[in-house]
């Protein structure tokens, strides 16, 4: 501390020095102790260094009180508070001063000072903003020196942005010494006072804001002078966009007056009146939704109004070079000739064309009536003179494109209600009025406006892929216009080859052909330009144009001879080049692999010559990666390149590459060796792989199943192609194998590329793996009793469906191998091993008829009685398996064991349910099931009034799944069953209707689009159990076809918000003993209906009104932990899709979760207890981030009080530090945090 001391004393000294240079170091020496953290001030020491630098706030150097000032930011941090008081108070006086540079200075100071004031100690943020305020509110209302006003206005402004909710005492003062200056005739005046106010009444009381807009309206009522009225209407467009939560109530009363004045022939106010409608429709998206159309057709008539210049005069000229260049110059001149600088009206245009941006991008359920009336007004202006209107007109159909990507991308069905005439036939309309007025644009001389017309096209093949291909002549003379050298950019350069790369991926190559000799040439002159961004951008369309020129994939008679020459030789040359940019080498290599790849046959000399660099490449730590997938397309090739000259070199580095730590060379690595192995088998010996094999035992493992997928189906085509290769295969890669298909995790994928590898190995006839020493390998891990315990059911069922898999390949073994595992009645001395032997009689039966071996049934059946229930279910689901394989046979044996032995009809009913799925997934299944479907329906019906819910909701599957296979025939008997009496058929009629809902196209879907309002009736149904499933239905329905629901939604949701009300007639009391514990029987209904509505979040979003909706789920944030739960998350997802409409709600959004935060738990409670509501602590926090992150909403006093709560509690802060930790790290992925599997 002693040291410190002595150190600024002398520092003071020295600034007390006459020679300024001492005065500036030993400032600029204070700044950096005080910027150190360990530095710690006595109070002798603070009092004077503040004193000094307030002193040197006039010195007479201008360098030495830049310095004083900055230094007063760190130092406000060091001091004590009646130190900062101090500093504050001296900076007020000085800023009122009669000198001008030290009313500058102290203005600078005390802007510096606000902005370093910590916000997490309120308390001195406090006292000294109440002090700053009341002298800053004194010098604005004294209106004696406009620039003090001036000052004193910016720095009210800092202030009320950072600390707008501690100021709430002075609020009234602040607004009775703005709300004058809003006529004030220094027009600067007026425009801060603005900010002031819109910052203001982000925080400020109801009351307060209810004032300051009844202000507004009179003042506007009146109308003094235009002048002043275009204030006013400025003030109420900045007071909707800093606070339009608040706002949404005066909307009815403001839109007439501001409509009123754009009627009025001043052009400013116009402009005014524009932005302020923008405003409101951001802002107050439900409010200002009834006055949408006269908005819009003010901003139509608006968009237009160009006095001083008549479009009708331009000449309309074909697409030649000669005449456009006349165009150009045509309004080159008429520019010259009308443009005046009191032309105001461009100012007008460009509002309205940001108005209608605001309605395209907030109104998406208006489309179709913006297609018809916004879009042909846009399209006629993009003729527009003035650049910046011109851009911005261009932006207002980029948001409708957009918003109709968004609309296209929840209604993927084809065949949807609103096809017929929707946002995309409306557009596919306009496309041909849209090239001929862009194509125009495309040659003018503004680089701008060009790149603008290319973003427009961008966005409109993406919405339509494919919608240009008659327009490309139109399109092409623009696109080598700007990619010319005079007439370009870098940028514009680099634009133009982006939308061409976007133009052939999204357009069929045979439409570009006759296009190739005009569009290569300037393509390969990008290639082959100096700088690096334009050369990568070339050579990626340089890759898409070889596949355009010959296609692999189809036939072609386009002649590509005369174009491969300076295709290879361009890329050649940026192949070879080592000192180029790491993005470029990429690319070049790429496009070399695409070109050897397509057009290799007629590059047969060049091969010797570039072989060998791309081995080169291969080595190269940096670029390795790019080469192996490029040799993957090369190797992949029908042309069937000859690889000869770089295999034996090239697979002892591939082997490499499977030790690396890097997962995607790895992966690239398996996928490039799977196709060599395939394509090159004939010219490559079996030693070459060597290198390879030894690297695959560690990649089987199921700590990364998808590596592990890649190494199976390798080592399969190895043992089709080289088996010999695979010589010590039983004593490195085998015992891994085995540890690998014992894993839980083996599924799907991973597990069918295990079956291939064993049926390629048992086929492979190597000596000791033939097919009795397989089985025996697999059955081992079952027959050895310490081992057995240990085995997941998974485990099981994936080593019986490998010996089920070779057993199947082997001729005669199919019928061996169950004929032996049924011969022993029990089928095995273990639970494990009958587990094993009925999965895999199961798997084999599913293949192969088995009837003609009646112990199989005899021993399945028998199973039916054992003790254990996973036998028991095992032995269910292998008889279904078993019956797939003959229907004639077992169906009838799974019938008569139902009546003759009731008490099995639960498992005989899993077996048939095992069966009907299985058949209903293949067209092959559905055929040999069709003609049994009629007796297994009627079967089925008689379980409708089982007491068992259980055996209810399989025969509910069960009919679901059969009337996938007979939807005609099938789906009137369920619409029949929906008006049964009993409450238990109904329940199976809407539950076997989900079974029918996939995310895939199906037969049955015109019948469920046709019928589905009727299932969801069942929402009104008096039976809550039917009304639950229901639910469950609805909810399937909007996750996998949402095209089901949308249109029935204004009908079902009022019932789907009905269901989330808590319903006291459901709730009743239980006595246990001597407790009274309470039972809400509605709570999985409600939960139900929650879910549903976090699913129509994702799928339906476009239809929801989201204020009614918000109700809804402000109810759920007070409502049972599991609601509360899916409450927080539905916040968080409301959060990003529709901000402005949570920021209307937050108060009512917070305060729940500050109850949920701030709730502390029974000090006798259960353990469970504590974990529940920490989990709903941290995911109350995660919404209150999520809140966070809507721009503005930290300015909101209620979510600023809970934030300063959090942040004051130690326990809290530390979740909410780690969920926001969680969250950036989160963002740098591809899922949101918030997303929620449903299905």
């Amino acid at each position: 501390m002693a040291s410190v001391s002595y150190q600024i004393s002398n520092l003071l000294e020295k600034m007390m020095s006459s020679d300024k240079d001492f005065r500036f170091m030993a400032t600029n020496d204070l700044m950096t102790e005080l910027q150190k953290d360990s530095i710690k001030l006595d109070d002798d020491s603070e009092r004077k260094v503040v004193k000094m630098l307030l002193r040197l706030l006039e010195d007479k150097n201008g360098e030495v009180q830049n310095l004083a000032v900055k230094c007063l930011g760190p130092l406000v941090n060091k001091v004590k508070e009646y130190q900062v008081e101090t500093i504050v108070d001296s900076l007020c006086t000085n800023m009122v001063s009669d000198k001008e540079q030290l009313r500058d200075i102290s203005s600078i100071g005390l802007k510096t000072v606000i902005s370093e004031l910590p916000l997490a100690s309120s308390q001195l943020a406090g006292n000294v903003c109440k002090r700053i305020t009341g002298r800053l509110s004194t010098a604005i209302a004294k209106q004696e020196d406009v620039s003090v006003q001036l000052e004193a206005l910016d720095i009210l402004a800092d202030l009320l942005s950072r600390f707008g909710a501690l100021l709430v005492n002075f609020h009234s003062t602040i607004l009775e010494n703005l709300l004058p200056q809003l006529a004030s005739p220094r027009q600067a005046v007026r425009k801060r006072t603005i900010v002031a106010l819109g910052l203001l009444v982000m925080s400020c009381h109801p009351t307060l804001y209810t004032k300051l807009m009844m202000v507004m309206q009179e003042e506007l009522d009146k109308n003094t002078s235009i002048s002043t009225t275009r204030t006013y209407i400025q003030c109420v467009a900045a007071i909707c966009r800093q606070a339009g939560h608040r706002f949404g109530e005066y909307v009815e009363q403001m839109v007439p007056l501001i409509v009123k004045y754009s009627r009025e022939d001043d052009d400013e106010l116009r402009e005014y009146c524009l932005q302020a409608f923008e405003a409101f429709v951001q802002r107050c998206p439900k409010e200002v939704s009834p006055h949408i159309p006269t908005i819009v057709t003010l901003c139509l008539e608006y968009i237009t109004y160009d006095p001083n210049y008549n479009y009708e005069e331009e000449p309309d000229y074909d697409d030649s070079a000669m005449e456009t260049e006349d165009e150009d110059g045509g309004d080159e001149d008429g520019e010259e000739e009308y443009s005046d600088d009191d032309d105001m009206s461009w100012k007008v245009r460009r509002a309205a064309a940001k108005c209608l941006e605001a309605v395209i991008s907030t109104k998406r359920e208006l489309l179709p009536d913006l297609y018809t009336d916004v879009s042909p007004a846009l399209i006629s202006r993009f003729k527009e003179r003035e650049e910046n209107v011109k851009s911005d007109i261009f932006h207002a159909y980029m948001a409708l494109l957009r918003q109709t990507r968004r609309i296209q991308s929840v209604t993927v069905e084809p065949d949807g209600m609103d096809a017929e005439e929707g946002p995309i036939t409306l557009l596919q309309n306009q496309v041909p009025t849209i090239v001929k007025a862009v194509h125009k644009q495309m040659r003018e001389k503004s680089i701008k406006t060009r790149q603008d017309c290319l973003t427009l096209l961008r966005e409109l093949v993406v919405v339509l892929p494919g919608c240009l291909a008659s327009h490309i002549p139109a399109l092409v003379p623009g696109i080598l216009f700007s990619l010319g050298d005079k007439n370009s950019s870098s940028n514009m350069k680099i634009d133009t080859l982006s939308f061409i790369s976007c133009l052939v991926a999204s357009h069929e190559p045979t439409v570009f052909h006759q296009h190739i000799p005009a569009l290569l040439p300037p393509v390969i002159a990008a290639v082959r330009d100096g700088f690096y961004k334009i050369t990568a951008e070339a050579l990626l369309v340089l890759q898409q144009l070889v596949q355009v020129v010959r296609p692999m994939d189809r036939h072609c008679n386009f002649d590509f001879k005369p174009f491969t020459a300076e295709l290879y030789e361009c890329t050649l040359q940026r192949l070879r080049a080592a000192d180029i940019d790491q993005e470029v080498k990429e690319r070049a290599i790429s496009c070399m692999g695409q070109i050897i790849c397509n057009l290799g046959d007629y590059l047969q000399a060049e091969l010797p010559t570039c072989l060998p660099i791309i081995l080169d490449r291969l080595r190269n730590e940096i670029t390795r990666l790019t080469t192996v997938k490029a040799l993957t397309k090369v190797a992949g090739s029908p042309l069937h390149i000859n690889l000869q000259p770089v295999l034996v070199d090239a697979m002892p580095i591939l082997g490499s590459f499977l030790r690396k730590n890097q997962r995607a060379l790895k992966l690239a690595t398996l996928t490039l060796l799977d196709v060599l192995v395939r394509s090159y088998n004939k010219v490559m010996h079996q030693s070459q792989l060597t290198a390879v094999i030894v690297e695959l035992p560690p990649l089987l493992s199921e700590s990364d199943l998808h590596i592990a997928q890649l190494t199976l189906t390798l080592l399969t085509s190895v043992a089709q192609t080289l088996p010999l290769a695979l010589g010590n295969i039983g004593s490195e890669i085998l015992p891994e194998i085995l540890v690998l298909v014992k894993s839980p995790l083996l599924q799907g994928a991973a597990l069918a590329s295990m079956l291939d590898f064993f049926q390629a190995l048992v086929q492979a006839n190597l000596p000791g793996l033939g097919f009795c020493e397989l089985v025996m390998l697999l059955r081992q891990p079952v027959l050895t009793d310490q081992m057995a315990s240990s085995l997941h059911k998974q485990a099981l069922h994936s080593l019986a469906k490998c010996v089920a898999a070779i057993a199947l390949i082997v001729p005669g073994e199919a019928q061996n191998v169950p004929m032996q595992l049924a011969s022993d009645t029990k089928l095995g001395g273990t639970n494990q091993e009958r587990i094993f032997n009925m999965y895999t009689i199961g798997e084999i039966g599913r293949h192969k008829d088995l009837s003609g071996i009646p112990q199989v049934s005899e021993a399945l059946l028998s199973a039916f009685s054992s003790v254990t229930e996973e036998v028991k279910s095992v032995a269910a689901y292998s008889l279904g398996s078993v019956a797939s394989g003959n229907l004639n046979h077992y169906l009838g044996t799974i019938m008569n064991e139902m009546k003759a032995k009731p008490r099995k009809e639960y498992l005989l009913l899993h077996s048939l349910k095992e069966m009907i799925s299985y058949q209903a997934s293949t067209a092959a299944g559905r055929l040999a099931l069709q003609p049994h479907v009629p007796t297994i329906w009627q079967y089925l019906y008689e379980y409708r009034e089982c007491a068992e819910e259980g055996t209810r909701n399989v025969v509910a599957e069960c009919l679901g799944k059969l009337t996938l296979i007979d939807p005609d025939t099938l789906m009137p008997h369920l619409r029949e069953s929906l008006a049964s009496e009993s409450a238990h058929m109904r329940t199976i009629a809407v539950t076997a209707i989900k079974f029918t809902i996939s995310d895939q196209p199906q037969a049955i879907d015109p019948l469920l689009r046709q019928h589905m309002g009727q299932f969801l009736a069942a929402l009104k149904d008096l039976d809550p159990n039917v009304r639950r499933v229901a639910l469950v239905a609805f909810n399937s329905a909007a996750h996998n076809k949402p095209s089901l629901v949308r249109d029935l939604l204004d009908e079902t949701l009022p019932q789907l918000y009905e269901e989330t009300k808590v319903k006291k007639e459901l709730i009743r009391e239980v006595e246990m003993g001597p407790f009274k514990h309470t039972v809400d029987d509605g709570l999985d209904i409600r939960k139900a209906a929650f879910e549903c509505m976090y699913t129509l979040l994702d799928s339906c979003m476009d239809r929801l009104d989201v204020f009614a909706f918000l109700d809804h789920v402000q109810n759920g944030l007070k409502d049972h932990y599991d609601i509360k739960m899916l409450t927080y998350l539905m916040v968080a997802r409301l959060s990003q899709l529709c901000p402005s409409a949570v920021l209307q709600r937050l108060v009512h959004l917070v305060e729940p979760l500050k109850k949920t935060c701030t709730t502390k738990v029974k000090a006798n409670s259960v353990k469970q207890e504590f974990e529940k509501q920490d989990e709903l602590k941290r995911s109350a926090m995660r919404a209150v981030a999520a809140l966070l992150s809507i721009p503005t909403a930290d300015k909101n006093p209620h979510l600023a009080e809970f934030v300063t709560i959090i942040k004051t509690t130690p326990e809290l802060l530390t979740i909410f530090e780690s969920i926001q930790k969680d969250s950036s790290m989160a963002s740098g992925g591809q899922d949101s945090p918030t997303m929620m599997d449903l299905s």
